[in-house]
């Protein structure tokens, strides 16, 4: 027979004599194990080594979570800290007030004028902004609160009176100032 009725791809020819490949390479068919126990080995030293960057990714982010909380925790426990700093003094003339026994009308009238001071002052170290909106004033849902509509030479939705001060802290309504507002042309 002629070599195009053999097989195309025999693979390495070997000698029967001793049964080896023709080529003499007998490293050439053990280096595919070799190299893919390599491979194996440096895939899983590498699997190793990303687990072990995850683990300490996770406990870090548990850490950072903890401490997260922890800072939230003391903030709620400790935040009116300042505020009541502020107070202290306003407590502390009340007190002496209460404790003065022969005071005239003026005497009293002009402490508790001293008192109301320091207890704006500490409202204005924290932030605490009094809403009192003029008569004229416009309606604003967001800060007043009307309690009644009430017939009025002033245009409608605005503010004929002032019934009780609101508060601010910060940008934040703490209470809506209590209003009688205009209806109009009475």
């Amino acid at each position: 027979m002629t070599a195009q009725n053999e097989p195309a791809d025999k693979g390495p020819e070997i000698d029967p004599a001793n049964a080896t490949p023709a080529s003499g390479d007998t490293a050439a068919s053990a280096d595919p194990l070799l190299d893919l126990q390599a491979q194996l080995a440096a895939a899983q030293a590498k699997a190793t080594e990303h687990y072990d960057q995850m683990l300490r990714t996770r406990a870090e982010a548990e850490n950072v979570r903890r401490r997260a909380q922890e800072d939230v925790s003391k903030a709620h426990k400790f935040g009116i800290e300042s505020f009541a700093e502020s107070l202290v003094p306003v407590k502390d003339s009340l007190e002496a007030a209460l404790a003065q026994q022969d005071q005239t009308l003026e005497v009293m009238r002009a402490g508790v004028e001293s008192t109301l001071k320091q207890l704006s002052s500490a409202f204005e170290r924290n932030r605490l902004i009094e809403i009192a909106p003029a008569a004229g004033e416009k309606f604003d849902p967001h800060q007043h609160q009307a309690i009644s509509s009430v017939p009025s030479d002033q245009p409608a939705n605005t503010v004929v009176q002032t019934l009780q001060k609101g508060y601010l802290i910060s940008d934040r309504v703490l209470r809506p100032a209590l209003v009688m507002v205009s209806a109009g042309q009475g």
